[in-house]
This record gives C-alpha cells, sequence and structure tokens, in this order.
C-alpha cells in the first residue's frame, strides 16, 4: 500500500506543448466578434448599418464609375449615356468638371495670366513653410515677410508701389516700437504701433505710391476683383482671415484678461457685439456700410472689405479660445513668472502664452476650419465663390439642370483643404507633446 502510495505524482513534471488559441480568440475574428457582434444590440446595429451602406454603394458606385468626362453639354452626356450604357443607366456627367474647372478655380480671372495666381500661391506656400515647420531652413523667414505682398502684387497686378508703400507702414511701425521701447514703455510703443502704420495707410500711402508710381512705372496687367472667383477666391480671404485672426485674437484675448478699465472693457465689448451678430450681417456690413466709416475720398476694395470683416469676425472666437487655453494654465505659472522677475511681456510671450496656445491648438484649428468653409457666404454679396459659379455654371443652357457633380467636386476640394487642415492640428499637438510615454 505504501509502495503505491508513493509511485502518484500528484504535480506534473513536464510542462504541455504550447497550442494555438481557440479561432474565435484570435486575428480579424475576434476583432469582428468583440467589435461588430459582441451582444444582440450590437449585432443588429452592425446588421442595418451594412445593409444602408450596401443601399448607398450600390447606387453611388455605378453613377460614378460610369461617369461620362468627355462632353460639350448636358444634353450631349445623356446622348452618350443612351448610346452606350442605355437610357436608365445611372452615370454622372463629370464633362461639365473637365470643362469647366478653369473657372471653378479662377473663376473669371484672365485665362492668359494663370501662371500668376499660381505663382503667387506657391511662393505664399514656400513662406509658411518656415513657420509650419521647424526642419525648413530659418533664412527662408525673409519670404515670409514677402511674400504676402509679392501674393498681392502678383494676383492683382498694377503698379508694384502700392505692395511696396504698404509694407514701408510695418517697418515704420518696427521702426517707431524699437524707439519708445526703452523710452517710453512697452505700452506706449504698442499703442503707437498699431496707431501709426494706420494712420499712414489711410491717408499718405495712396500719394506715396503714386508719386513713386509716376516717377518709376514697374506694372503688371491690372485684374479686377470681380474677376475673382472661385477656390482663388476662398483661398484669398480664407488664408488672409486665418493669418491674420489669430494675432489679433491672441491681442484681444489678453485685452479682455487686463487689469486696465478701457483696454478690458473695449475688448469685452468687442468681441461680444462681433460674436453676437451673424458673419453673413458683417458681410454686408462690409459691402455697403464700410465706406461710410472711412475717410472721404478711401474707397476699398470690395474684397480687401470682406477680408478686414472675416478677420475682425474670426478673431473674436480665437479671442475665447485663446482665453479659455489662459485659464486653464494653473496660478503657479504666472507666479512662477513673476518670481523669475519677467516683466508682463516677457512672461506672456516666454511662459504663458506657449502653454496656452498648446491647449488651444484643437480649437484655434476648428475654428479656422470654420472660417474657411465660411467664405462660400460672400456668394450673398455678389462674389463669385465656388457656389456662385456652380450657379453661374447651371444657368447656361448648356448645363441648365446639373446639380451634383459640381456640388460633390466643391465638396472634394473644401474636404481637402479643412482635412489638411486638421492633419496638421494633429501633427503639431503630437510635436509639442511634452509627456513622458
Amino acid at each position: 500500500m505504501t509502495n503505491q502510495t508513493n509511485s502518484i505524482a500528484y504535480v506534473r513534471d513536464t510542462m504541455l506543448e504550447q497550442q494555438d488559441p481557440p479561432i474565435t480568440e484570435k486575428g480579424v475574428i475576434k476583432w469582428v466578434r468583440e467589435n461588430l457582434f459582441s451582444g444582440w444590440l450590437n449585432s443588429v446595429l452592425t446588421l442595418a448599418s451594412l445593409y444602408v451602406i450596401w443601399l448607398v454603394v450600390s447606387h453611388t458606385f455605378p453613377w460614378f464609375f460610369n461617369g461620362i468626362w468627355v462632353a460639350e453639354s448636358l444634353s450631349n452626356c445623356r446622348e452618350i449615356r443612351d448610346a452606350t450604357l442605355g437610357p436608365d443607366a445611372s452615370a454622372a456627367c463629370w464633362a461639365v468638371i473637365t470643362e469647366r474647372w478653369p473657372q471653378l478655380v479662377f473663376g473669371f480671372y484672365p485665362s492668359e495670366l494663370y501662371m500668376r495666381p499660381v505663382l503667387a500661391f506657391a511662393i505664399f506656400m514656400l513662406g509658411l513653410a518656415p513657420i509650419l515647420f521647424e526642419s525648413v531652413s530659418r533664412r527662408l523667414l525673409v519670404v515670409t515677410a514677402l511674400s504676402p505682398f509679392i501674393a498681392y502684387w502678383l494676383i492683382w497686378g498694377g503698379s508694384v508701389w502700392g505692395p511696396i508703400t504698404v509694407a514701408a507702414g510695418f517697418v515704420i511701425g518696427y521702426v517707431v516700437y524699437n524707439a519708445l521701447a526703452l523710452k517710453s514703455g512697452t505700452l506706449v510703443a504698442t499703442l503707437s504701433v498699431i496707431i501709426l502704420p494706420i494712420v499712414y495707410w489711410l491717408y499718405y500711402a495712396g500719394d506715396v505710391s503714386a508719386f513713386l508710381g509716376g516717377t518709376v512705372a514697374i506694372e503688371l496687367t491690372y485684374v479686377e476683383s470681380k474677376q475673382l472667383g472661385g477656390f482663388m477666391l476662398a483661398i484669398i480671404i480664407g488664408l488672409a482671415g486665418i493669418i491674420l485672426s489669430l494675432p489679433l485674437g491672441i491681442i484681444l484675448a489678453l485685452g479682455r484678461q487686463s487689469d486696465l478699465f478701457i483696454i478690458n472693457k473695449t475688448s469685452v465689448i468687442f468681441i461680444e457685439v462681433v460674436r453676437g451678430v451673424p458673419l453673413i450681417v458683417w458681410l454686408f456690413t462690409a459691402s455697403l456700410l464700410l465706406n461710410y466709416f472711412l475717410p472721404p475720398g478711401t474707397n476699398f476694395d470690395l474684397v480687401l472689405r470682406v477680408v478686414i470683416m472675416v478677420t475682425l469676425f474670426a478673431s473674436a472666437y480665437i479671442a475665447e479660445v485663446v482665453r479659455g487655453g489662459l485659464a486653464a494654465l494653473p496660478k503657479g505659472q504666472y507666479e512662477a513668472a513673476d518670481a523669475l522677475g519677467l516683466d508682463y511681456w516677457k512672461s506672456m510671450r516666454l511662459i504663458i502664452l506657449p502653454q496656452a496656445l498648446k491647449i488651444s491648438i484643437p480649437g484655434i484649428v476648428n475654428t479656422f476650419i470654420g472660417l474657411f468653409k465660411d467664405t462660400t457666404l460672400v456668394v450673398f454679396i455678389g462674389l463669385l465663390d465656388p457656389i456662385g459659379l456652380s450657379n453661374a455654371i447651371r444657368a447656361t443652357t448648356d448645363w441648365n439642370g446639373i446639380y451634383w457633380e459640381l456640388f460633390a467636386f466643391i465638396g472634394l476640394m473644401f474636404f481637402v483643404f479643412c482635412f489638411g487642415m486638421g492633419r496638421y492640428s494633429m501633427f503639431l499637438e503630437k510635436k509639442l507633446q511634452r509627456e513622458h510615454r
């Protein structure tokens, strides 16, 4: 009995061979089971969703892939469809895009001058590169400073002295700031750098430009603003509004948090009034009323007036987004800046704003995306954005009755720009992420 008991092993002295997990616990089957059919409700929703997707795809794909790309009119498209696919076939008439894409992109800009806006856009993107990407050479910052004026001259043409005299206003502001910053303090220098260039632009820049143009004439063929349209107009208004509204919004956010009564209340009133009125109302104001508030004899171009209003409108929203970032910072950050002996502007530039803007990146980019899409509202004041041009194209006898193809193309173009901004936002957030993984 004793020998038999001792011969029985109660603990395994060898390892079992490794076996594959059950088929339902690995690979695609596991993912499908856990994510699509994890319960009866998920299963029902999955099947319903697949049915809806199948309905959409089954109707959209034939319409898209049977599309006709070469035709002279909508009736010609239908004749080609009837002859090749049958009268009941679903086929898109993409020929309207191949025929009218220059108009959708450039509006009524002279076709022989298309290279000018393309070159202007390329130079402007080159100027943005050192700002958007740290790896780009800092030497290109010279292009960054000059690109807005070069782009303006290339797109509108006319005398080269117009953009140069406008650029001189920024030089005046820079010189005045450096001269007053040490003698009169930062606040006086800041107010002077804002007021003096504006006075120069309103009262003196035109005369200086006319004098220089009469002395040395360097000109390109002038193109009127009413000839701008399509995505070129949307890009001009959108980029100008985005670039100008960000610094103005930061200033308004700081002004709203200022302890100075006048600056604080002025910022609050501006933000609340601008945010409380729809953008379309401000566009009508830019179109009809803005000239009444300018000095006699001053006549701003309509596109310039729209850019001003879009910039002011977007800056009010940016100000609130940035203010949220400022409010999210712990009070200790402000106290740390004071403990280091930094003045207000240095503490904001070196400690507070970098952290607040990092927090605010999603909200800022979201505002920019909304601003770019809102450029389609200019159709209501007579500017032919892509939507306005689509209406003009559909009003012709050749393409009367076509809808989805134009709107699909316009939607795709807007999606490309907005998706690009969203991806850059994610890239910037990841780049600025400081937490250790």
